[in-house]
């Protein structure tokens, strides 16, 4: 669909007279190095990713406009199981340098992108790595409001580019444009990413690092800006520090085309089809999309102008309407599957390794309705690592608990985001299956008052339940299920006709709020003013995402051990999952019901979770079905 384009230049001089030029901007965002169309936790073909499918859909779209630009928009290296085994296995000569190019970036040589920006999960495994990483492109890379305190050697990434390309209108001359190209991440990066940038780097606001630079590349003869915006939708007027600023961005006078990610949707919509008037694509995640920007530029003197535009979000495969199964549209670009073939199977070799063995079945359909033994587990192996480090310290009397969040609960990830592991051996794929992320195990001295306030964070997951309510929708989809923290040996009850106290980016909305009821540990309620020792993971212990009792001043043992290896080693030492008991639940509100939306899957699990009145309703064509949950 094409969309006027209201000019925040000034207005158009020689309409009629002006050369135009098409031009098409493709994009990428959020890959977290998945390669091929295949799920590592299930050990399956997965036709929703891979760079592979979206290589194919870029090969169409330069085949009908030849005149293109591809960008990506940062979280290409890491996020998923591939990542973390490249970066953990990539040999490196003397000098630091790799002996062969990470293969994502070699994707994305053979792709001839015109230029990336980085994201906050480019710093998961260090600085080092990424520097490597980097050191192999062919392309720029692009970060504007990152700034490092000074050091020796080359910087990470460039504040802005100019790329000049020759373009020709539709006359066939050729003309010499100069695109100026702006990169941002999260201001919260530092927080997230605590372990390799605290006391290195600094993350500006967005919005006010666009605002200095966009007069330097006009100045320096930028004929279009594009800002690739590792960043959320967000208000056209954002707070400053704000995580999701690309609609702020869009409202700067000067920018002209907005790359938007970091959240894994899509954009535009049928409801929004533009920000604040201007061109912008956000192209999902996995490589589920390739968003494409159309424009039409028609020259006025010197200038040009954006006359009208096109935008959206090209998919690599879609739902069946009626049964809601997956169905490929693209096939693999045999190119850049031949490039992942060498890492995909010796990550498949890898993953494949027996690790434990579990007489229940291990699954995440019901973490956001009680206690789960797949979330009990991670649990209970940080808490066995943590008493350990912590029996020979001064801390060794607190009472332990340990925090875990399911990353795997449907959501903004579809109907296949679910852990689901069957009773049997457990492989080496089922451990990253249960802990997705390379964070490393922390301690936080904690409060009995940080405790309640800690869970009435986690459970603002919720909205409010009015009594009586009938088939109310249970679940905020905009609340991503990592912030949805337990704490085994607690026992609760959640009040749902009370409000959120926190909205989904922790900012408290109803302080006087209180969903928590009936706190006890060990059966003894629990007073404010006891003292915890508290296992948690460096990324929440960081103090990211507004969890109370979190930050540096409560931390009391701040590690380098990989979750994911901790765990292993629990099982290796010869834990057994087992059965969990409903220590938290819901207030009972006689004649009310909820509804939520599972994997189809969860209606053969609910001999599981008796205590839970649930009833499987409709299939819907997302591919999740409905449950009813009686309260």
């Amino acid at each position: 669909m094409q969309y006027s384009y209201p000019n925040n230049r000034g207005a158009i001089s020689g309409a009629f007279g002006g050369a135009e030029i098409d031009l098409r901007i493709l994009a990428t965002s959020d890959l977290h190095a998945n390669l091929l169309a295949w799920d590592y936790h299930a050990n399956r073909a997965c036709p929703q990713r891979g760079l592979a499918r979206v290589a194919t859909l870029i090969h169409k779209a330069r085949f009908e406009r030849p005149q293109a630009l591809l960008f990506d928009n940062g979280d290409f290296l890491h996020g998923t199981v591939l990542g973390d085994f490249i970066a953990e296995t990539t040999p490196t000569l003397r000098s630091g340098r790799p002996l062969h190019a990470h293969p994502m970036i070699a994707a994305m040589n053979a792709l001839d992108y015109d230029a990336v920006a980085l994201g906050n999960h480019e710093f998961g495994h260090g600085l080092g790595f990424l520097r490597r990483s980097l050191a192999a492109t062919r392309f720029p890379v692009v970060c504007s409001n990152l700034y490092f305190k000074p050091t020796r050697g080359a910087p990470l990434a460039a504040p802005y580019l100019l790329l000049h390309r020759d373009l020709r209108d539709r006359h066939g001359k050729s003309h010499r444009l100069k695109i100026g190209v702006l990169g941002f991440i999260p201001p919260q990066t530092t927080i997230w990413e605590k372990r390799y940038l605290k006391s290195r780097a600094s993350v500006d606001d967005i919005a006010a690092s666009a605002r200095l630079l966009v007069p330097e590349l006009r100045a320096l003869g930028a004929d279009l800006i594009i800002a690739l915006s590792h960043s959320g939708i967000g208000d056209a007027e954002s707070e400053p520090g704000a995580e999701n600023a690309s609609s702020a961005l869009a409202a700067i006078d000067g920018i002209d085309v907005v790359i938007a990610g970091h959240t894994h949707l899509t954009f535009p919509t049928a409801m929004q089809p533009n920000l604040v008037g201007k061109p912008a694509v956000m192209p999902g995640f996995f490589g589920s999309h390739l968003g494409v920007i159309d424009l039409t530029l028609r020259q006025s003197g010197k200038n040009w102008r954006i006359t009208m535009f096109g935008a959206e979000a090209r998919p690599i495969s879609q739902r069946d309407p009626i049964t809601g199964e997956v169905q490929a549209l693209v096939g693999d670009d045999s190119a850049i599957a031949e490039i992942a073939r060498p890492a995909h199977e010796a990550l498949l070799a890898r993953t494949d390794v027996e690790i434990g063995d579990s007489p229940i079945t291990l699954h995440s359909h019901f973490a956001l309705l009680t206690p789960t033994p797949a979330l009990s587990l991670v649990a209970s192996a940080q808490a066995d690592q943590m008493a350990r480090l912590l029996a020979a310290g001064r801390h060794a009397s607190l009472p332990l608990l340990s925090a875990v969040a399911p990353f795997k609960a449907g959501g903004r990830g579809g109907p296949e985001n679910y852990t689901d592991i069957p009773a049997g051996p457990l492989r080496a794929r089922h451990i990253s299956d249960l802990y997705i992320h390379p964070n490393s195990l922390s301690c936080l001295r904690v409060s009995g008052q940080d405790l309640a306030d800690w869970l009435e964070r986690a459970v603002s997951l919720y909205h409010q339940i009015t009594p009586g309510a009938v088939d109310a929708a249970l679940i905020d989809q905009d609340f991503p299920s990592f912030n949805f923290d337990v704490i085994p040996g607690l026992s609760y009850q959640i009040d749902l006709a009370e409000p959120p106290r926190f909205n989904t980016l922790g900012r408290v909305i109803a302080p006087e709020a209180q969903r928590i009821r009936d706190l006890r540990h060990q059966g003894q309620v629990v007073r404010p003013e006891q003292m915890f020792a508290l296992a948690t993971n460096s990324y929440r212990a960081a103090g990211g995402v507004g969890f109370p009792g979190t930050g540096t001043a409560q931390v009391i043992y701040e590690g380098t051990e990989n979750i994911r290896e901790v765990l292993a080693s629990f099982l290796r030492n010869g834990a057994v999952p087992a059965p969990t008991s409903p220590d938290w639940g819901f207030v009972p509100m006689p004649g009310s019901t909820v509804t939520l939306d599972l994997n189809p899957n969860a209606a053969a699990h609910l001999d599981e979770v008796p205590h839970l009145r649930l009833e499987p309703l409709m299939q819907l064509a997302s591919g999740f079905r409905r449950f009813r949950l009686y309260l």
